[in-house]
């Protein structure tokens, strides 16, 4: 596995030299970049800037892991709105294009929000009716991934769907595409699951991981701490890994630390 570190773990007013040389000082071989407004990628990005961002951490000595993004939590898949809908298709759709100038193999896709994070954002009322829409609409994207040459990795995230890994598995297979799969990290499964038994059933449907700790006794996003200080058991979680075959990147993502300026 090569360890990676997600943009994230960094503050995000670092400029960008800054961050690749700190995570290249740290022993890792890889970043996950980001796409969203105000991130080093967006919308209105072109390909040349995702290559010369590539171009960047590769003189930093860095692989580009993948492409992650947030934008989903405010743009949501699953959404009874036919146009909202259609506007997370569309980021998406950037994603390949830019993923594909980052030769990058995965996107981090969050598949939508069936229950938000944030008050005042609305709840999908028929859990049902959002699974079909999710079903046909990553069998839509799931051909323009092939085209690329990128898997569309769904992420395990607290959003209220899929929340099983018998229910990811399910839904993954019924797509029935290789450019469609799971994005797993194993500190968002510890809140109602184990990451070790999501492996075990996902296997070769993983594309890749994140790793993450979180601490249950909190239970809300104020778990999430530095890795080994909450209650992942990595080396179950290494050893379901190992037992799958998963030798793709190891990608920490953890939040920056407030003390650092």
């Amino acid at each position: 596995m090569r360890p990676a570190i997600n943009i994230w773990a960094f503050p995000s007013a670092w400029p960008m030299d800054q961050v690749l040389n700190l995570a290249h000082d740290a022993g890792f071989a890889a970043i996950e970049v980001d796409y969203g407004p105000g991130r080093p990628l967006h919308a209105e990005s072109t390909d040349s800037e995702a290559r010369a961002l590539r171009q960047q951490c590769l003189d930093a000595g860095l692989a580009v892991s993948s492409l992650a993004s947030g934008v989903f939590w405010q743009v949501n898949l699953l959404s009874d709105d036919d146009g909202m809908r259609a506007q997370a298709k569309a980021h998406v759709r950037h994603m390949l294009r830019l993923g594909r100038a980052l030769q990058v193999d995965t996107l981090l896709i969050v598949p939508g929000f069936v229950g938000p994070f944030e008050a005042g954002a609305p709840v999908v009322a028929d859990y049902e009716a959002a699974y079909a829409r999710a079903l046909a609409d990553f069998s839509e994207l799931a051909r323009d991934a092939e085209k690329v040459g990128i898997v569309l990795g769904i992420e395990t995230v607290w959003d209220k769907f899929l929340t099983s890994p018998m229910e990811m598995r399910a839904f993954v297979d019924a797509v029935g595409s290789p450019y469609v799969g799971v994005y797993l990290d194993v500190g968002n499964v510890l809140r109602t699951g184990y990451p070790e038994q999501w492996i075990r059933i996902l296997g070769s449907r993983i594309h890749k991981v994140h790793f993450k700790d979180f601490k249950v006794s909190i239970g809300n996003l104020d778990g999430f701490v530095d890795l080994l200080r909450g209650n992942v058991d990595f080396k179950a979680v290494m050893a379901a890994l190992r037992a799958v075959g998963y030798d793709s990147d190891a990608v920490v993502e953890m939040f920056p630390r407030t003390d650092v300026a």
